[in-house]
């Protein structure tokens, strides 16, 4: 598939056609394909800086439109399980995004068309890129209509799924401070790197995750701190 295939059948995918096609080519462009192809001087990672946040927004506007009624902490905990890399991951799963990611021949052999950590960013970046290309609107356009189906019926506690959210609120709970998580390294080949993050509890105890991103690393070391509170029947203190 060459490349005006690639824009083409992704523009439709999203239901967006560009007037700066370059967005997509980059938001598409994985680091590991930018290092082994000079012509290409950057990858996907700041549009996916942006794409966040875009996302993230976006789906705290429609949250709060929504449930009108919903506590803030439900709209939170609501919104972390919406837009994790799983649950973004799954989204552009279903897309069939990964087929036109623009990978170098070591990720490609390892699998990284269906790496959750790559298709998550790919999404994030396609909608920074929308973002610059059209705006805020078009943004939104095109994230509720991705993300049509997903919406829960009930604006509900899901911090079972989220595992930041749980040992936030438990500390805050328990300790009134909030647990602080620290980049401890990362390692691996420059295509498939893997994050060791530990996070920080109020008593001074810390737990560690690893993960293929560092939301997903943070994500293990809060579960890991989670299963400990539980052992100890602190959870459930107020």
């Amino acid at each position: 598939m060459n490349m005006k295939e690639i824009i083409r059948e992704v523009e439709e995918l999203f239901g967006y056609f560009f007037r700066d096609r370059g967005l997509l080519v980059t938001a598409l462009t994985h680091s590991s394909y930018a290092n082994e192809n000079p012509g290409f001087k950057e990858n996907n990672e700041r549009l996916e800086f942006l794409g966040d946040a875009v996302l993230e927004l976006c789906i705290s506007e429609e949250l709060y439109r929504r449930f009108p009624h919903a506590r803030e902490g439900d709209l939170t905990s609501t919104r972390a399980y919406l837009v994790n890399e799983a649950s973004l991951a799954s989204i552009a799963r279903e897309m069939g995004l990964g087929r036109y990611l623009l990978l170098g021949k070591g990720e490609e052999m390892q699998g990284g068309r269906e790496r959750d950590a790559n298709l998550c960013d790919a999404f994030e970046a396609i909608l920074g890129a929308i973002f610059l290309d059209g705006g805020y609107e078009e943004a939104k356009r095109v994230i509720l209509k991705c993300f049509k189906g997903t919406w829960p019926q009930r604006c509900m506690d899901q911090t079972r799924k989220d595992f930041k959210s749980a040992l936030q609120e438990i500390t805050q709970r328990t300790f009134k401070e909030r647990p602080r998580y620290v980049l401890v390294e990362s390692f691996g080949p420059e295509h498939s790197k893997s994050y060791r993050v530990k996070v920080e509890l109020p008593t001074g105890e810390t737990f560690e995750g690893v993960g293929s991103s560092i939301k997903r690393a943070e994500q293990m070391a809060a579960q890991a701190a989670i299963k400990r509170f539980k052992k100890q029947g602190r959870s459930s203190q107020k």
